[in-house]
């Protein structure tokens, strides 16, 4: 998906924690029109978000086996406003919005240079991976999450 010549960029001036990634528009990523399936957009927004976390060094896959946190997609809002094509470079944005004891709260930006093609909101939600309940994050997650 994305470019694998270019690593995941910090980005300054966000409310939290950011990161931007490359992404390469590629044959497969496009629909029978031409364009960036619409779906596709969540499969970047995705990856820049665990870009972010990887950046802060969580390793989401250690958060939910030692210290049993995984986080859940439960809300997204997303906005199109412009389409992008077949070898357009873009530039998939992920800042933490707000950190709340069992919520994370995302805004994601994709541009095709200066150009906002999608924008967004992802809330997600501290859950217990063997029950999928809600949990509060542990303190020392928090702090991580809240600071650049």
């Amino acid at each position: 998906m994305s470019n694998p010549e270019r690593a995941p960029r910090a980005l300054t001036g966000g409310p939290g924690p950011a990161c931007s990634l490359p992404v390469r528009i590629y044959y497969h990523h496009t629909d029978a029109g031409g364009v960036v399936y619409h779906g596709r957009y969540l499969d970047f927004m995705e990856a820049a978000r665990i870009e972010l976390l990887n950046g802060l060094g969580l390793d989401l896959a250690s958060l939910a086996e030692r210290d049993h946190v995984l986080f859940m997609v439960y809300r997204m809002e997303v906005d199109y406003h412009r389409p992008a094509r077949l070898n357009d470079l873009l530039t998939v944005g992920a800042a933490i919005a707000r950190v709340g004891r069992v919520r994370l709260d995302f805004e994601q930006q994709v541009r095709r240079g200066a150009e906002l093609l999608v924008s967004g909101k992802v809330l997600a939600a501290c859950v217990d991976p063997r029950s999928f309940r809600p949990t509060a994050l542990p303190e020392p997650l928090r702090l991580r999450l809240q600071h650049r």
